[in-house]
């Protein structure tokens, strides 16, 4: 489906799903440790303002290629085992590519930051430093207003949207690939940055990161084509504003359960496995959503459950955690639906714990041959 070819009323609601969605980025902006609160407002009033922003945008610029590089390295020394055991045809990984499509999306990312011009003024900075609040709280203050979510999302969400189906297209599991090349990216580029330049960047990169790591314009696009008081539309809008708070809740909820347990790159605790932990909770609920709206597993079994195959081994995240996770997560949905919701909802949920049950991984040796798994007939688990 065309977005562009969508009525206006189908398009109201797709980007009133989009809306939605980035508000929530603005919620979740990096914290710094605090400052003296003269030169705080000092320096956001001028990183806020258009030579600020400018200036920011060309750092990033400078500094991309470089970036892109040092990432790419990075992606290849955790990824590239997988290719040969996997049996993903090299063909459809260029890393040319993938580091030119990178750059695109980059360029309008730093476009829209660019355009959105400050609305605060520094006495109503001013008046938050005074009121005691965190530093990363009165950023998010002035930003949720500042910046335009709808516009955010439309405008780096379809491009990454394309980006998305571009590289899933012939193999899904090489959206890994590009994922951990922006991921990396993102990372070393915000190390090049002020504190709090990239406390203020960080909400557009993750807009990078969610629209890559999930379906959102898939959801978008099937969104749009219900009634506005479907059933299903109704689930979805139901549980979108509360779907950071879900994984939020089930992230800590984990990290109690297992409070020693260490990944690849720390503790669970830690905050970069947080963060990166919330972001995997909240792309279940969004392939769950898709279901939901689509009205088939389609998605689930060939996106994500090869991509969960793939990387999670490498990240040394254990399937118990996922099983435990998604035990969490039904919970957590059930506080917010009705019986009737949740029975629109159970036989997506359902396939989706049978998909990640011991039972599955118990039908073939799973270090010999992974691509079997996407070969296996779920329905023998599932209602569906």
């Amino acid at each position: 489906m065309n977005v562009n070819n969508v009525n206006i009323d189908n398009q109201t609601k797709l980007e009133s799903l989009a809306w939605e969605w980035a508000k929530k980025y603005l919620q979740n902006l990096g914290k710094d440790d605090p400052e003296n609160t003269g030169d705080y407002t000092q320096n956001l009033q001028y990183i806020v303002s258009q030579a600020g922003r400018e200036q920011t945008a060309q750092k990033i610029m400078k500094e991309l290629r470089s970036s892109s590089l040092q990432a790419w390295h990075q992606v290849e020394a955790l990824l590239s085992p997988e290719i040969s055991r996997h049996q993903i045809d090299t063909i459809y990984i260029d890393p040319w590519q993938i580091s030119g499509d990178a750059y695109s999306i980059y360029e309008k990312t730093l476009e829209v930051y660019i355009q959105q011009a400050p609305l605060r003024q520094l006495t109503t900075i001013i008046q938050l430093a005074k009121v005691g609040e965190p530093l990363h709280q009165k950023v998010m203050d002035i930003y949720r207003e500042q910046v335009a979510p709808s516009q955010l999302a439309t405008k780096i969400g379809v491009s990454v949207g394309a980006l998305r189906r571009k590289y899933t297209q012939n193999d899904p599991r090489v959206i890994g690939f590009v994922s951990m090349q922006f991921h990396y990216t993102s990372k070393i580029l915000l190390q090049k940055l002020s504190p709090l330049e990239g406390s203020i960047l960080s909400a557009y990169f993750k807009a990078i990161d969610d629209h890559l790591y999930m379906p959102l314009q898939r959801v978008y696009e099937a969104a749009a084509k219900y009634d506005f008081n479907s059933h299903p539309l109704t689930v979805v809008k139901q549980l979108l504003p509360h779907s950071t708070r879900i994984a939020k809740n089930i992230s800590q909820r984990i990290i109690e359960l297992y409070p020693h347990y260490r990944s690849r790159n720390g503790l669970l605790s830690s905050t970069e496995i947080q963060v990166s932990s919330i972001r995997d909770v909240e792309m279940f609920q969004v392939y769950l959503w898709l279901s939901v709206l689509e009205q088939n597993v389609s998605a689930i079994q060939q996106e994500l459950f090869p991509l969960c195959i793939m990387l999670y081994p490498t990240l040394n995240v254990q399937w118990e955690l996922i099983r435990q996770m998604l035990h969490l997560l039904i919970k957590e949905i059930n506080y917010y639906l009705n019986p009737q919701q949740m029975e629109i909802v159970m036989p997506y949920y359902h396939f989706l714990w049978a998909l990640f049950s011991p039972n599955v991984f118990e039908k073939i040796e799973f270090n010999s041959n992974i691509s079997q798994l996407t070969n296996i007939d779920f329905r023998e688990y599932s209602s569906i």
